[in-house]
């Protein structure tokens, strides 16, 4: 009778583990995104004191697993089955969750989806015995469901969004005012202050709160109820003389052991909170199933009620699981790549968005705006001067007459991201509630960057968007967390061979998710990038747009031969296909041209020359990419609308043209790959021969309308390819020319 069981406690397991390393592998940002942007310690020493906080946090976590038992529902309205079938629910829903998710780039929050994902199977299971109870309606929901506690998660969870924001804001504020950006020339007593005031805030929550949730709490509890005051006071003056102690003797800047420290507690309480959303649900399983084991009482009759009684986690499972988790942190490549993720979400100054503007971002921004002139109008015009001076960037001047701003992402915004962050967090464990660490990281570092001034005119748009789509996400993913968990839940219910079914969907999902993943990390490695860092010098620039353009011309030769053999099979999903590579490639190109400013500032003062040459460069680039995107998308509309295909001799003319072109293309990348223009009057008549062939094409398409063409849709794609064709030679042969006249005035000039 119990085998079913024990083959749903070895799945739950399983997937346990699966949740462990998705859910660290999407996470790590959260706890490494501020100590590694801030570039205040080495890569490896970050990851071994992560390491340790996540180790640490995991053993220190057992008290949050009350909520996976009854934080959400009542158990002892439920029979074992009734729980198993919720667990088993909650697990695969979980998965399925964020493999979904993960595909679509959404953002998600592993805390959220638990929570609603408890909450969905449960009400389903309960709706299902109220329909079978004649005694019952649907008024007695609430007598299966703890409303009381999960309202208040659930509002926790969505007030701490705007809590983390607040307080990230303030205190990032009043560090800028105390530091500016000069920190490093203000008075040590002053470092030394807000070390002591950073590590004692640290050890408080996270040491002495997080060793509630241990067995060995008691031993040390009369030492601190009661004594809070003068721990706290005690710590602050301690931790402030041994900074003050490491700034003076020691020559120890007390920020870089500020991250340090805080890397360590943000990892923990991140580890101390999550633990509970991979590893709560398959524990309070095993539970239930050691006390119906030796009940002796049917599966369906047995009363779930010891669960609301406190159970002590086993250590060994925490320590396992903290196992699992840092090797994880350390052989996930979405964790190894981490720095590419996160450092953008709270930089200071401009660049590259990752989100989009939307009418409600520039309404925000509006409304901001307007508020702000109101409160220069309030504030006196002196106040306002002396904190417009702590805000002050100081620029550091070099050789060659060329100045660089500081780096924005400086140690004092590090030390608040990781302090404000960690405390929220260790609060929220303290208190039983879990919250989602990835917001709380997420909208600390927002509030700081705006306190910090990073939102300025030229990103504040963008940086609001992101924070609304953050809080979409989070209803998107608490919908679809309550409805799917719902759905499985019924599914198992209804019949339990359903569960090998679900598990076997899980299996091929995350299969197929790895295969993408690895896919797309090929794709990646094999991608072009120009490292804006170093076109310092005119040979720098030479050198990268030549390896560049090399790339888009092979590129553009094998969208255009693509769109040429699925137009001539009338191949609609190929030509999707093919269309989504020439939007890549559009992207990229528009990804560098909105880089112009960037790359014309990190030129030495020397080299300024090449940035008309690279202006110049871009816009030719774009060119060529707006005519295959136009030849690509108008070759996909043509099918999609199911008009006539081609006539044989207009695809017998566009294939020569095509292998003409791919003949000149593959040419001039030979000559950007081996700098060598000797080829050039070759290319020129090629060029021209092409030209002309393109135009007798056009001729031939004239003729055909005065004699046999029938089809109006087939003379204006073909008329438009052609003219798209001869666009797109012009291009390339400009940017070709262009390179040649700029690599031979610096031949002169050397």
């Amino acid at each position: 009778m119990g085998d079913p069981y024990i083959l749903m406690l070895v799945a739950l397991a399983v997937l346990a583990i699966v949740d462990l390393v998705v859910g660290v592998s999407n996470d790590a940002v959260n706890f490494l995104n501020s100590a590694i942007g801030s570039k205040a310690i080495s890569v490896k020493n970050i990851m071994i004191i992560a390491s340790l906080g996540v180790f640490f946090g995991a053993v220190t976590s057992s008290g949050m697993m009350e909520v996976a038992r009854k934080g959400i529902f009542n158990p002892s309205m439920f029979m074992f089955q009734d729980i198993m079938f919720i667990f088993m629910a909650v697990m695969i829903t979980d998965i399925l969750l964020l493999d979904i998710f993960n595909s679509l780039g959404m953002p998600t929050s592993t805390t959220v989806s638990i929570v609603f994902e408890l909450l969905g199977a449960a009400v389903c299971i309960s709706l299902i015995k109220i329909g079978a109870n004649d005694d019952q309606s649907l008024s007695d929901l609430w007598s299966y469901i703890n409303h009381e506690t999960a309202t208040k998660i659930i509002f926790g969870i969505l007030l701490s969004v705007v809590v983390a924001f607040s307080v990230g804001a303030v205190v990032q504020f009043a560090s800028r005012l105390i530091y500016s950006f000069n920190f490093d020339k203000r008075a040590t007593y002053i470092s030394a202050l807000f070390g002591g005031f950073a590590i004692t805030a640290i050890t408080y929550f996270i040491i002495i709160k997080g060793m509630k949730g241990t067995p060995f709490y008691n031993d040390i509890k009369h030492l601190i109820e009661g004594n809070t005051l003068m721990i706290i006071a005690g710590s602050f003056v301690v931790w402030s003389i041994i900074s003050q102690i490491l700034i003076k003797t020691f020559k120890i800047n007390i920020l870089k052991l500020i991250i340090g420290v805080g890397t360590f507690s943000l990892a923990m309480a991140f580890s101390g909170n999550d633990l509970v959303n991979f590893v709560g649900v398959p524990i309070a399983a095993w539970n239930s199933y050691q006390a119906w084991e030796i009940s002796g009482v049917a599966a369906d009759a047995f009363s779930m009620g010891v669960l609301a009684k406190k159970v002590p986690s086993n250590i060994w499972l925490l320590l396992i699981a903290g196992a699992v988790m840092v090797i994880t942190l350390w052989t996930s490549s979405k964790a190894q790549n981490v720095i590419k993720t996160g450092i953008d979400l709270s930089r200071q100054g401009d660049g590259h968005e990752k989100f989009q503007p939307n009418p409600l971002s520039r309404i925000v921004v509006r409304i901001a705006m307007g508020l702000n002139k109101g409160i220069s109008y309030i504030v006196p015009k002196p106040t306002l001067d002396f904190i417009d001076s702590k805000f002050q960037k100081p620029v550091i001047e070099l050789p060659k007459d060329k100045t660089y701003e500081l780096p924005a992402f400086d140690l004092v915004r590090a030390s608040v991201n990781l302090i404000v962050a960690g405390i929220l967090i260790s609060i929220a464990t303290s208190m039983k509630l879990p919250l989602s660490t990835t917001y709380v990281t997420f909208m600390v570092a927002m509030g700081t960057s705006l306190a910090d001034r990073a939102w300025g005119r030229e990103s504040a748009v963008y940086r609001v968007a992101g924070v609304l789509n953050v809080i979409g996400g989070w209803f998107l993913t608490a919908i679809t967390a309550f409805l799917a968990a719902a759905l499985v839940a019924y599914l198992i219910s209804w019949d339990m061979v359903m569960v090998p079914v679900l598990l076997a969907v899980v299996a091929l999902l995350i299969g197929r998710n790895t295969l993408i993943h690895r896919k797309k990390s090929k794709e990646v490695k094999k991608q072009v990038y120009i490292e804006r860092s170093e076109l310092i010098t005119i040979n720098g620039v030479i050198e990268e747009s030549a390896d560049n353009i090399s790339e888009v011309i092979n590129r553009v030769s094998k969208l255009y031969t693509n769109v040429v053999n699925d137009l001539a099979n009338h191949d609609l999903n190929k030509l999707r296909k093919t269309d989504k590579h020439v939007n890549k490639l559009n992207d990229e190109i528009d990804d560098l041209k909105d880089g112009v400013f960037y790359f014309i500032k990190s030129l030495d003062e020397t080299s300024v020359q090449a940035s008309r040459f690279y202006i110049l460069v871009l816009g030719y680039l774009q060119d060529v990419a707006q005519s295959i995107s136009y030849i690509s998308r108008a070759s996909f509309k043509h099918v999609n609308n199911n008009h006539k295909n081609l006539k044989k001799g207009q695809i017998k003319d566009l294939k020569e043209i095509d292998i003409q072109l791919s003949e000149l293309l593959t040419k001039e990348a030979i000559i950007f790959d081996k700098r060598n223009l000797d080829d050039l009057d070759t290319i020129l008549t090629e060029k021209r021969e092409l030209l002309n062939n393109v135009s007798i094409s056009i001729e031939k398409q004239v003729a055909r309308i005065r004699t046999d063409e029938t089809s109006p849709k087939n003379t204006t794609l073909y008329f438009s390819v052609l003219l798209e064709t001869k666009d797109l030679i012009t291009a390339l042969m400009n940017l070709l020319q262009t390179y040649e006249e700029f690599y031979l005035s610096t031949k002169q000039v050397d």
